[in-house]
Order: C-alpha cells, then structure tokens, then sequence
C-alpha cells in the first residue's frame, strides 16, 4: 500500500512540475523582442512569428495565407503603419 501512495505522489509532482513548467515557457513566450512591435496583417504565408488560435494555430511558420490579419510579424518599432500592416489582431487593412 506504502508503494502505491509513493508512486501517486511522485506521478502528482511531475504533473505539478510540467503544469509549472509550461506556464513559465508561455510568458517568456509573450515578451517581445526589444525595438520590435507585433505587426498583423504583413507576414507571408508560412513566414508569421506567431498567430492566435482563431487561425487554427498557435505559432511561427504556420500561417496558410498572405497578409492574414489574424497572423503577425515582428517589425521594427514604429514601421507598420508603413507596412500597411495594423497593431491589432483581427482588423482589415484599409
């Protein structure tokens, strides 16, 4: 009986460890590169740095389709207005 508690518990702790672990990989994941702002709308398809999941999927090198606003890029600070691109997920270019 001893053992099997043993053996739950340290199953539990991996569980633990790996749900602690990934949250840490998600934020480090979030901070943007220095002098670079997240530019929708701009990447090539299967060249975006990253997406939302209304893409159908989560990151780099993924997007299906040019200039997909959903999908973004990043660019220089203060360089995507130029780009035709937009800071925010989802808009239209206009």
């Amino acid at each position: 009986m001893e053992r099997k508690q043993i053996v739950a518990a340290a199953v539990a702790g991996l569980f633990a460890l790996g749900a602690a672990s990934g949250g840490a990989l998600a934020q480090a994941s979030k901070a943007e590169p220095k002098g670079m702002e997240k530019c929708f709308g701009v990447a090539k398809a299967g060249k975006n740095d990253c997406g939302s999941n209304a893409t159908a999927h989560s990151c780099a090198g993924q997007a299906k389709k040019d200039n997909d606003p959903m999908d973004f890029k990043y660019v220089k600070t203060g360089t995507c207005k130029e780009m035709g691109g937009s800071m925010m997920q989802g808009e239209k270019k206009s």
